[in-house]
């Protein structure tokens, strides 16, 4: 398996404090069945800034001490972005880190309480450069559980989507989990990874999410979701999305309009 979404490098942001912790994280995704790992630090104006050569070279000193402790873990490099007005401009510096550095593909992090009016412009910015937004844990963001109709028009207009392990297997509350069988259902999620920042809690574990994906959606398409999606995302090949809309409050449709201006 390849999880795409992890927080393992220490001391970058609030995932493990120490390089045993790290190391510890590494040890326990490779008996839990993963092979390939890509490293997001946060990225956050402000919180963490976390340059490219930053993550680079923290990235160089965790593999060399993988190798060292013979765990057989790829990682790659990458970053959590939040979502920011001027990220395509960032992007377009050089600034940011795309899925290993491929740059064809972007984690992205939306508010947890909101979807700002400007998300789907600069989602819109970076297709126009040639890069595909993958939205972050949406089941775990308030405006988009509320009104998924947000997420099917970002994910119509070409962004990909990935739920955290742990929501799918109710490890991170009941509504995480509701709205992550959602969104799958609805065909929004093409990734599922684990978004580990330690051993315990949000650990770096995907198998039994694999396994309740497989249970939803049938074993070759929640094995996608694990294997076959993210081993494209890592190479910069294609990704097919076919959501289908979900149903819309009247009330909704005034802020959508607003949501999708250019």
């Amino acid at each position: 398996m390849i999880d795409i979404h992890t927080h393992i490098l220490p001391g970058l942001d609030d995932g493990p404090d120490s390089l045993e912790e790290a190391l510890e994280m590494a040890r326990r995704a490779v008996a839990g069945g993963a092979r390939i790992m890509v490293a997001t630090p946060h990225v956050v104006a402000g919180l963490y800034p976390n340059s490219r050569e930053a993550v680079l070279a923290a990235l160089g000193e965790f593999r060399r001490v993988l190798e060292e402790n013979s765990i057989p873990l790829t990682v790659l490099p990458g970053a959590e972005c939040r979502l920011e007005p001027d990220l395509d401009e960032r992007l377009a510096r050089g600034e940011l880190l795309t899925i290993n550095d491929g740059g064809r593909y972007l984690l992205v992090e939306l508010p947890p309480m909101l979807v700002p009016e400007y998300t789907a412009q600069v989602c819109y910015q970076l297709r126009l450069r040639g890069v595909t937004p993958i939205i972050a844990h949406p089941e775990r963001n308030a405006g988009l559980v509320r009104e998924p109709g947000l997420l099917y028009d970002l994910i119509s207009r070409g962004a990909l989507s990935q739920i955290t392990a742990g929501s799918l297997t109710g490890h991170l509350g009941s509504a995480a989990a509701a709205a992550a069988k959602k969104f799958l259902g609805l065909g929004y999620v093409q990734f599922i990874a684990s978004d580990a920042h330690s051993c315990t809690g949000r650990g770096p574990l995907l198998a039994e999410a694999a396994g309740a994906a497989a249970r939803l959606l049938g074993a070759e398409q929640g094995q996608s979701l694990v294997s076959g999606n993210p081993l494209r995302a890592i190479q910069g090949g294609w990704i097919e999305a076919n959501p289908r809309e979900a149903s819309r409050r009247p009330a909704d449709r005034g802020f959508r309009k607003r949501f999708f201006r250019r």
